[in-house]
This record gives structure tokens, C-alpha cells and sequence, in this order.
């Protein structure tokens, strides 16, 4: 027996409620019809349909047979949905929310562009907790942890932050051994654009917080221009070490306080959860997590 036929064949009668307009939807006479009916009732061993020589309905039983078969072909349509988009071109606009850190994004962006010219890329760089869904992003990349069960995440990549200073700026000003050291230095701060507070510097020991009074040199709402004055020997300044890796391996900028700063933190993308993930946010998902941070910081 030809199962998933026979189940298209009772759905449409059990929906026409009439195994002559059945025959028509399907293309087969009202006996084929009829007798395709009787052998699946056999077989399951109950009655699908109330016959009479007027008209017929749906016994209990076929009420629920009929509400699974739907659910079985709602299945196989969604199926066939999902393999035809995995082999589809990737294209169309993509919208995606990024951390205001376009020194670590640019390349891999620029790459991705490259790979898949048919995707347009529209890109928000904010420091905001944006909500993917309701403002419409197809993904969005940020650090931390999510609890928003609507959304779907990869771990990109880990990191920790350093302090860093110029060679002249250590001579002149020493090198400082302990967090509470910075007392004594120029300080170059972060703050947040959207909150409008100042990024804490995460020192620790021994798993216990250490918040030392840090003075103020400068505050920046991006963090290239802290980067830029450390290398022009006027502070120090805390950062992401994916920030200054050229730095640190030319020696133009040092870092210090490496013992107090142990705490890892994680990059993650995020986009809306769906049965049918649609082949540009795939693709981008994808990318994103092979080529952004190098193999040994990958998540």
C-alpha cells in the first residue's frame, strides 16, 4: 500500500466529505476512492467515516486520525521548505546590530561581503541591549550571556582585557604591581554611549573583585582613541586584548597587571529561533564563527 497516498486520499475526502468530489480533487473515480478508504480502515481496524446512502462524516476516530495526518503533512511541507532554502542562493538585506568595536568586525565583515556579493549588509553599531525581534535584526553580536529563550546563540570567540601603556609612558611614570597602584597614574576610561557609565576595569584575585580609585585622565565612548593616546604615551588605558594583539606583539604598547585581570569573557551572535533558518543568516551565523577570532579563541 502506497501510505502516504492513501493518507492524501482520506485528508481530501475527509475534508470534501464526499468521495465524488474527492475523485475529482484527485483525479480518480468515486469507487477508487471509496475502496482506497475501505482498505485503510481495514487495516487500522476502525471505521474513518459514517456512511449513508446521502451523505457521510467522520467517525471520532476520523476526526482524530484526520487532525495527525494534517500534523504529518504539515511536517513534510515544512521538510521540504527547510532543504529547498538550504540550497538556495544566499541573498537579500541582512540586518545586524554590532558592538561598537568596528576595528575587531571590519575585516571578517569585509570578507563576508566578498564571499557573497548577493547580501547586502545593514549594519547598527551600538552598545545598547537592542531587542532582536521586535526591532527587526536578522542577528546581532555582542558579549555575554543571553536568557531570551526566542533566540537562538553561538559562542564566537573569548577574551580578557588588559591594561596597557607605552614603553615612555612605563619609564616615566613605573610600572604599577598592584591594581591599587593606578592611584598614581593616568587613567583612560570607557564609558558606555547608552548608559552613560564607566566600563569597570575587571580586576580580581583569589576569585574577589578589586575595585581600586582609578583617576581620570580621559573618558572616551569608543575605545580606539584610549588605544591611540596609550600609544602616544599619556596613560593607561583598559581594554579588550583582541584590540591591541598588533601592539602587543610589535611592543608598542605593554601590558601590565596581567596576574589581576583573569576573568574571560565571551562574544556571542544571536538571531531569532526559527525552524527555517533563512540561508543568508546560515551563511553569516557561519562565517562569522569561523573567521572572527583567531582558532585558539574561538568558543
Amino acid at each position: 500500500m502506497d501510505r502516504f497516498g492513501t493518507l492524501n486520499t482520506f485528508v481530501v475526502a475527509a475534508e470534501a466529505l464526499n468521495f465524488t468530489d474527492a475523485g475529482r480533487l484527485l483525479g480518480v473515480s468515486s469507487s477508487a476512492v471509496s475502496k482506497t478508504i475501505g482498505r485503510l480502515e481495514e487495516r487500522l481496524g476502525v471505521r474513518l467515516f459514517h456512511r449513508s446512502t446521502r451523505s457521510i462524516s467522520l467517525t471520532p476516530e476520523g476526526e482524530m486520525f484526520l487532525a495527525r495526518c494534517k500534523s504529518i503533512f504539515g511536517e513534510f511541507e515544512a521538510a521540504e521548505q527547510e532543504l529547498a532554502q538550504s540550497v538556495a542562493s544566499p541573498r537579500g538585506r541582512l540586518r545586524v546590530s554590532l558592538p561598537l568595536v568596528p576595528s575587531l568586525l571590519g575585516d571578517t565583515l569585509t570578507d563576508f561581503m566578498a564571499a557573497y556579493p548577493d547580501i547586502e549588509l545593514d549594519l547598527d553599531f551600538s552598545d545598547r541591549l537592542v531587542d532582536v525581534i521586535e526591532e527587526g535584526f536578522d542577528a546581532v553580536i555582542r558579549t555575554g550571556d543571553t536568557a531570551d529563550s526566542r533566540l537562538m546563540t553561538k559562542t564566537l570567540g573569548s577574551f580578557r582585557h588588559r591594561v596597557v601603556g607605552s614603553p615612555a609612558y612605563l619609564t616615566t611614570r613605573g610600572r604599577p604591581k598592584h591594581p591599587q597602584d593606578l592611584a598614581q597614574h593616568a587613567c583612560l576610561h570607557h564609558r558606555f554611549p547608552a548608559t552613560g557609565k564607566l566600563e569597570r576595569w575587571p580586576f580580581s584575585h583569589d576569585g574577589k573583585d578589586i575595585d581600586p580609585e582609578l583617576p581620570s585622565a580621559a573618558v572616551a565612548s569608543t575605545l580606539e582613541p584610549l588605544i591611540k593616546m596609550a600609544e602616544k604615551d599619556v596613560g593607561l588605558a583598559c581594554v579588550p586584548v583582541f584590540m591591541v594583539r598588533k601592539q602587543l606583539t610589535d611592543g608598542s604598547l605593554i601590558s601590565v597587571l596581567d596576574d589581576y585581570l583573569n576573568s574571560t569573557r565571551q562574544f556571542r551572535i544571536l538571531w531569532p529561533s526559527s525552524r527555517q533558518l533563512s540561508p543568508k543568516v546560515k551563511v553569516f551565523v557561519a562565517f562569522m564563527a569561523e573567521h572572527l577570532f583567531p582558532p585558539e579563541e574561538r568558543g
